[in-house]
């Protein structure tokens, strides 16, 4: 490691979950207004697979299992305010049980053909597009 590497800017990172069940995707509204994936911050030492699992029952009351990456970029909340965003793929038996924590307004699933008019990143629409054309429109159980 080089002397320069303590001295770069660093970005919290939030590791983000597409769920996708009989054709439609489980999204959580913030404090902004704002659609989003389930998941949160990646807290120090933790694997990132582990804090979507542990975030998503936490949040969502859901076990599911990591599948694949599907994206990683740079998300301007606010000016000077960024955060490092990767999304998974994730499976899950069903959505039995499925409510919200105290941490999101709403909880709402929306089929796929709804979520390019929802108010989210553009980000978000990317992976969950990229994650339905892998389950080939679908969405298997886990």
């Amino acid at each position: 490691m080089s002397a320069t590497d303590n001295r770069a800017y660093r970005f919290p990172v939030s590791v983000k979950g597409v769920i996708i069940s009989d054709g439609r995707v489980v999204l959580l509204k913030n404090e902004r207004g704002e659609w989003e994936l389930p998941g949160g911050k990646l807290e120090p030492g933790e694997h990132p697979p582990d804090c979507l699992v542990r975030e998503i029952r936490e949040e969502i009351n859901l076990q599911a299992e990591v599948s694949d990456l599907l994206d990683c970029w740079l998300y301007r909340i606010l000016p000077g305010v960024e955060v490092l965003i990767v999304t998974h793929g994730c499976l899950v038996a069903s959505l039995a049980g499925l409510r919200v924590s105290h941490e999101h307004k709403e909880l709402a699933t929306f089929g796929l053909d709804e979520v390019a008019g929802l108010p989210m990143p553009a980000g978000y629409k990317d992976s969950i597009r990229r994650w339905a054309d892998r389950l080939g429109g679908g969405a298997p159980s886990a």
